[in-house]
């Protein structure tokens, strides 16, 4: 799937589909950690997780500082991210880490483009800035690993 977020005209709606997207992940995470039969994949997705985690908790402060409620469940898209998983599982761990790559993907474009919105101060730029770099490695680390296996 090829994500829209991080082009969005507001901050407001930005910082919510942000929200979405991160909740959306989580649920990916979850998903990923009690499907894979390697104990130690999971406890390094479980690393990932409480990034995506901590990425919500900022961006919660931001919309509230913002004036916006933001979202506490994802949006209608984390059937495909749960569903990718769930059908990646049938071939086993190295599919349903590249299936979370994917998932990375729109993460990683996401923060990207969010770290260059122009309505977004500096401080929440830099926010941007270090999630994305968090969303670059998760996503190399399971590139890499479902490479090798």
């Amino acid at each position: 799937m090829v994500t829209m977020v991080g082009n969005e005209g507001s901050i407001e709606k930005l910082v919510k589909d942000l929200l979405y997207l991160e909740h959306d992940a989580i649920a990916a995470y979850d998903s990923c950690i009690e499907r894979l039969d390697d104990k130690s994949l999971a406890a390094k997705i479980d690393e990932f997780k409480q990034d995506h985690l901590q990425h919500v908790a900022v961006l919660n402060e931001i919309a509230l500082e913002i004036g916006i409620e933001p979202p506490a469940e994802g949006d209608m898209k984390q059937m495909l991210t749960t569903g990718k998983i769930a059908l990646a599982d049938l071939f086993g761990d190295s599919a349903t880490l590249k299936a979370m790559k994917t998932n990375e993907d729109d993460t990683v474009t996401a923060y990207e483009r969010a770290s260059k919105h122009e309505d977004a101060i500096p401080s929440t730029k830099a926010f941007f800035l270090t999630a994305h770099q968090d969303e670059l490695r998760h996503r190399a680390w399971m590139e890499t690993t479902a490479k090798s296996m």
